[in-house]
């Protein structure tokens, strides 16, 4: 629904900034896809309201529409008991208004029943509309139209029929990505058909209103310089291709901000590193759907193991860090060797091994930051550590849910550091600074003794 609304009004000449709500990578690959324009990550649990609202408001200045898409349900984020991280909040923070989507698949008069309970259960909230999703016919969006007569006060902008020729397909981390599911002009043009000649795109548009500059904290919000590129005195590889493409958009700016100048390059056909290095970030994807081609190019393997014993700061989260240790078992059974930087084996299960928002607590000094800091960011995957020890060493103090007790994660070698959860470097500003520092220690290190 999303993406055929911003096809739509991308079709119409209008400058759309897009948005995801929550820790999702995936969807803001297709939000860029659809409008030419980098689609930011908001996320209340992460990150601050001032970081949030200073986000929106620079990605949005320029913008004729700015189109935020939810996360989950409406009113689901961190846990049962708030609103943290849930789409409403941030609707509620940005002071915008809310199309609630309903699945209208054989459904009829209890729409309305279903349609009153999520107006009602927050009055700080404002709606835009609803619209029916997965309509049967036309006689059946009658019936859903009826339905809402005297039993709620949000209009219904339309209903969209049932679509299945223009499905993103999934897999187990959720639709597959951009880079490998493409869509075509065709399936563009067929998305903003559909709401063309389903909504009501010009009530839409006549009801939203103009967006307000934000009233922050400026002590603490979001920095203007985490955005201004600076000259570059690092130069960082990024790991992206089809394995490696979990990257939060703000985490790679703020690098840059500190001085680092991005190399990127695909440990999946290059099988030379960027020269002149100082560090490399190796971010979330697929590494096991890859394994085969990663395993084969040994010659990249070999010198990303070299620079680790030499001290070069390395940062893998989720799937950068199974592609930082030893090797990883596939789900076809195969071993399959990786870089060895770490000396753990990661295994793929059938089912889901973690799942969740993560708040870290370093309890060491790391190339990302002091002993004692705290970052924010979330889990999910399907594997784990296989020949995992008690006896060893951990840079992580890890919590989930409050009360719950903590757990150890994060493995530092050398300046080497890994673990499955991503960071999203906005929740603590000295993380890019602080690895941009190490890369920059390495890099005087490196000319001192070539």
């Amino acid at each position: 629904m999303t993406l055929a609304l911003m096809a739509s009004l991308a079709k119409r000449g209008l400058c759309i900034a897009p948005f995801k709500v929550g820790p999702d990578f995936i969807d803001p690959g297709h939000h860029t896809r659809i409008t030419g324009v980098t689609s930011r990550n908001l996320d209340g649990w992460m990150l601050s309201q001032d970081y949030n609202l200073r986000l929106f408001e620079k990605h949005s200045a320029r913008a004729d529409i700015s189109i935020v898409e939810g996360v989950m349900g409406l009113f689901d984020g961190y846990d049962g008991k708030s609103e943290a991280g849930s789409t409403a909040q941030m609707a509620k923070w940005l002071g915008l208004p809310v199309i609630l989507v309903v699945n209208a698949k054989s459904m009829a008069r209890s729409a309305a029943a279903l349609v009153q309970g999520f107006e009602r259960f927050d009055k700080d909230l404002e709606f835009a509309g609803v619209i029916f999703n997965h309509v049967g016919s036309k006689r059946h969006l009658v019936y859903l139209k009826e339905a809402l007569e005297n039993n709620v006060k949000m209009p219904c902008l339309g209903g969209i029929p049932r679509a299945p020729e223009i499905t993103i397909p999934e897999r187990h981390l959720g639709l597959v990505t951009h880079d490998e599911h493409v869509l075509s002009d065709e399936n563009v043009d067929k998305l903003a058909g559909l709401i063309e000649e389903n909504i009501d795109i010009d009530r839409l548009l006549n009801f939203l209103p103009d967006i307000q500059r934000c009233k922050s904290d400026k002590k603490n919000a979001l920095s203007a310089t985490d955005y201004i590129k600076k000259k570059s005195f690092v130069r960082i590889g990024v790991a992206r291709d089809n394995a490696f493409c979990f990257y939060y958009q703000d985490n790679l700016d703020m690098l840059e901000a500190r001085g680092a100048e991005l190399i990127f390059f695909s440990p999946v056909k290059d099988h030379d590193l960027p020269q002149n290095l100082d560090g490399i970030y190796f971010g979330g994807g697929y590494p096991e759907l890859f394994a085969k081609q990663l395993a084969a190019n040994s010659s990249l393997r070999d010198q990303i193991r070299k620079k680790s014993i030499a001290g070069m700061p390395i940062y893998g989260e989720c799937g950068g860090f199974m592609y930082l240790c030893r090797d990883i078992r596939a789900k076809d059974g195969n071993l399959y060797p990786m870089t060895g930087c770490f000396p753990f084996t990661t295994g793929m299960f059938p089912r889901l091994k973690s799942l969740g928002y993560r708040k870290i607590r370093l309890t060491e000094n790391t190339i990302i930051g002091k002993c004692g800091q705290t970052l924010r960011g979330h889990e999910f995957h399907y594997s784990e550590i296989t020949n995992f020890s008690k006896d060893m060493e951990t840079v992580y103090s890890v919590s989930a849910r409050a009360g719950r007790n903590e757990t150890r994660e994060g493995y530092q070698f050398s300046r080497s550091l890994g673990s499955y959860v991503h960071l999203h470097f906005g929740s603590q500003p000295d993380a890019a600074g602080n690895f941009v520092e190490a890369c920059l220690d390495y890099n005087r290190e490196r000319v001192k003794n070539p």
